[in-house]
């Protein structure tokens, strides 16, 4: 298990476990960022993460993004 910010572009893995604060949790958990789906890293290249849920794309910074745990299928 390791945060999404260490996934290499290109890659698909699980979200595992949500880390962090009341409001941090909500927000990602909101974008569907829960235990169990599957997440594409589309863009990590030092700013912030591009991600593909789903049909839906969105970006996240990195400090949140720290606080998505995932692991490889």
């Amino acid at each position: 298990m390791c945060p999404i910010t260490a996934v290499p572009e290109g890659r698909e893995v699980t979200v595992a476990l949500v880390a962090g604060g009341s409001a941090a949790s909500r927000r990602l958990t909101e974008l569907g960022l829960v235990p169990g789906r599957i997440v594409a890293v589309m863009q990590n290249s030092g700013g912030p993460l591009l991600l593909r849920l789903g049909d839906s794309r969105f970006a996240l910074g990195k400090g949140v993004a720290e606080k998505v745990f995932v692991k490889d299928d």
